[in-house]
């Protein structure tokens, strides 16, 4: 859900639009009435990669062709 707030409410609460974006909500600030831009949280950083990790969880059978109704279904047909 998106809240909308005015340029003059945004310099005055911007401490508390800026929480309530980080808490994952999203304000748009409007100028003269039209939306002027977005504050939304930033995406956190992705996990680091760790090689290896799936060692031992994926059996040969993971590497096998899919089957011909299968590979339809994963190409839209």
């Amino acid at each position: 859900m998106s809240v909308i707030v005015n340029v003059h409410e945004a310099k005055t609460h911007l401490s508390r639009l800026l929480e309530q974006a980080h808490a994952g909500e999203e304000i748009i600030v409007a100028k003269a009435g039209k939306p002027y831009a977005r504050l939304m949280p930033l995406e956190s950083k992705p996990p680091q990669r760790q090689p290896g990790r799936l060692k031992g969880r994926l059996d040969d059978s993971f590497f096998e062709p899919l089957a011909e109704d299968e590979l339809g279904a994963w190409e839209g047909q």
